[in-house]
């Protein structure tokens, strides 16, 4: 008897051991096959959800497009509308330039160039002034009034200077002339 109180005293606390090792791995195994089961409804869940994922991500794509074209046909009616107005403002400027430009073509056949020989009188400044010389010009061929359009100038000296041979010194002014004038 007293070996197998001696066996019976190793055996227990072994078999406790193995009991508890036994639970313990049987523990495992249903921690693991919990986690797998939740790992396949995770998967399965994330695969639903990228389907849903990727139908929201076209559906997305389709909006975007469409309020893209939608604008782009309202900037295109805002532009041709622009364009009308634009082409509007055109016109009428066109419009007044041709009556501008049919006016002064009207005046044009009063205008004309004529030829003279009219001495300009000197302004305060010491200046030529040409005005007067081509108003006299213009009244002279029956026309109101002259603008000079072409000017002679000449040195003028008295016959002492060239009888000596020279061509200008003391007593020779400037002296200037409208040659052609344009006269209305």
């Amino acid at each position: 008897m007293g070996t197998e109180r001696i066996s019976n005293r190793l055996t227990r606390p072994l078999a406790a051991s193995a009991l508890l090792a036994f639970l313990c791995a049987g523990a495992l195994l249903l921690t693991a096959a919990l986690a797998l089961a939740q790992d396949g409804g995770r998967a399965n869940a994330r695969a639903k959800a990228e389907h849903s994922s990727i139908l929201s991500d076209i559906a997305n794509w389709f909006d975007r497009q469409a309020t893209k074209i939608s604008s782009g046909f309202k900037d295109a009616g805002s532009q041709v509308t622009n364009f009308g107005h634009e082409a509007g403002i055109a016109a009428k400027t066109t419009a007044e330039g041709a009556k501008e430009a049919a006016d002064a073509v009207a005046r044009i056949p009063a205008a004309r160039v004529v030829s003279g020989h009219q001495k300009c009188t000197l302004a305060p400044n010491g200046a030529p002034d040409c005005l007067a010389a081509a108003n006299a010009i213009c009244t002279a061929k029956g026309f109101q009034s002259g603008k000079s359009v072409d000017m002679t100038t000449a040195e003028v000296c008295p016959a002492q200077v060239y009888l000596s041979g020279r061509n200008s010194g003391p007593g020779c002014r400037t002296e200037t002339f409208v040659s052609r004038a344009l006269c209305q």
